[in-house]
């Protein structure tokens, strides 16, 4: 389950979400991330922990180990054998070399509260106070000149709290990281001068998260401004061109960062990395060998050395240790160029996914638009012949209305010929007062009225109003008279009239 091409659906619910909560927060592959949440019971935070603090190693991981290398026990003959000849053990593979953890520190936050006694307790310790530093003096100078006495009697007494994360040292103020950083560059300057060295401009912390990410060598260099020994270090070996240019070849990889004792955080540091003696520097860098995350010292230089031989330990630590980083960063490289393969992958799958998704989409859209289409194609047929009936019955309803001729030519009586559109010319008696849409409903009906000899009773067509398509036209003077209503054929034509049928249609289509 923890090799390159894992099942997923191998692990449990709870599993698979440990594993997405891991993976985003470390950005780590899951092949390399199982085996670390398996060691670690599959608890998040405790995986999160080791990955950036580095994994310190199991007991009994390594007791489960050297049983399992353990060679099988010989059988009696050879036991005996061996018995005649001399008896002699046989070497075991030679151990390696196994390099102290280097862990994370970070700094107690600046925003941090200290508590302030009342005045009164305050007032009632001072004697006390007084006493401590009368006696702190002497007990100082004894630690100075047995430095080991003090970590030797911390480890007798077995106890496992952690430093103590600030000293009252020459009332400097506690900062941050970064600030801390920059005020240790700007005094180093003002003591030293201008110098070739690129120091790391934030704290420890973030120097070692980037020397793990990157893989490359964290140069820690701690110094101790009360130390005898220190500007003489500083200026004739850590400033020599020799160690400057050996630390900024970028071919080495080497991040370089440096604090002094008098800061908290570089104080936590010392103690961490075990420093026995000023001026200290340490190489820490990424240890495969250990764990995927574990991050090792691998070398210490403590007291001070001339250049010729801090270079040379220097090189001969990360000489050694190279070829592992090599191993490390192709192995990353090869997950990486997986990673941008299998994201590449999934998004041309994801384009091609939306491609698909697009064209069908607009399959649907042409096929409702046809189907919008059709069906209003077929509402307007529809209206149309609804249309048509309605204005066939309207004409039988109407037909069956029309007034009557007058028998005889007289007052009351006017007589219009009227051409229609297809050249027939029409003669008819109207009476006078009636309206003029009487004339243009006779127009309208004629091809009813002369065509049936008896006209079927018709009703009039519910919810349509007609609308005539033609006009009546006087051709000299030329005059057009409307279907308006009020206006009687006496009043508007005379006794007598002669009228031609235009239709509007053509107009209309213009």
């Amino acid at each position: 389950m923890a090799g390159d091409d894992f099942d997923p659906g191998l692990l449990s619910e709870s599993q698979q979400e440990a594993l997405g909560t891991y993976t985003a927060v470390t950005n780590q592959e899951p092949s390399a991330a199982i085996p670390l949440l398996e060691r670690s019971q599959w608890n998040v935070q405790i995986a999160i922990a080791k990955f950036f603090d580095g994994e310190a190693p199991d007991p009994l991981e390594e007791a489960r180990a050297s049983l399992a290398s353990s060679p099988a026990p010989p059988t009696t003959s050879s036991r005996q054998e061996t018995l005649m000849n001399g008896f002699s053990r046989s070497p075991g593979p030679s151990n390696r070399t196994r390099l102290d953890p280097a862990p994370r520190i970070v700094p107690q936050p600046e925003t941090q509260n200290v508590y302030r006694a009342p005045f009164i307790l305050t007032l009632f310790l001072t004697p006390f106070r007084l006493l401590y530093q009368i006696l702190s003096g002497p007990l100082r100078f004894f630690a100075y000149l047995f430095p080991f006495l003090p970590r030797m009697l911390s480890g007798l007494a077995g106890s496992r709290a952690q430093p103590r994360r600030q000293r009252d040292t020459s009332g400097r103020r506690p900062l941050n990281s970064r600030d801390t950083a920059a005020r240790f560059a700007r005094e180093f300057e003002e003591e030293y001068g201008q110098h070739d060295l690129h120091f790391f401009a934030d704290g420890y912390a973030q120097a070692y998260d980037m020397a793990k990410k990157d893989l490359k060598f964290l140069l820690v260099v701690l110094l101790s401004p009360e130390h005898d020994d220190t500007s003489t270090f500083v200026r004739s070996t850590l400033l020599s061109p020799e160690v400057a240019n050996y630390v900024n070849d970028p071919q080495n990889k080497i991040i370089v960062w440096a604090g002094s004792v008098q800061d908290s955080e570089a104080y936590q540091v010392s103690t961490a990395l075990n420093c026995s003696k000023f001026p200290f520097s340490a190489v820490v860098a990424h240890n495969p060998q250990d764990s995927s995350t574990s991050m090792s010292t691998i070398a210490r230089i403590s007291g001070p050395i001339p250049p010729s031989a801090f270079v040379p330990r220097l090189r001969s630590a990360i000489s050694a240790h190279s070829a592992t980083l090599e191993r490390a960063r192709a192995s990353r490289t090869e997950q990486q160029a997986t990673r941008n393969l299998r994201e590449e992958q999934n998004s041309a799958y994801e384009r091609s996914l939306a491609q698909d998704r697009e064209r069908a989409r607009q399959r649907r859209e042409e096929e409702e638009a046809r189907s919008r289409a059709a069906q209003e194609e077929k509402a307007k047929a529809k209206a149309e012949e609804q249309a048509v009936r309605n204005h066939e019955q309207w004409k039988k309803w109407r037909a069956q209305n029309i007034l009557p001729e007058p028998s005889t030519s007289g007052e009351g009586v006017t007589r219009i010929s009227i051409r229609l559109t297809s050249g027939e010319r029409i003669v008819r008696r109207f009476r006078a007062e009636a309206e003029m849409e009487e004339l243009y409903a006779f127009v309208e009906c004629y091809d009813i009225i002369s065509g049936a000899a008896v006209l079927v009773k018709t009703p009039e067509p519910s919810g349509y109003t007609h609308a005539y398509r033609f006009r009546l036209v006087s051709p000299m003077p030329r005059m057009v008279y409307g279907p308006a209503k009020g206006d009687s054929i006496g009043n508007r034509i005379g006794r007598s009239g002669n009228l031609l049928v235009e239709s509007i249609d053509d107009e209309d289509d213009l």
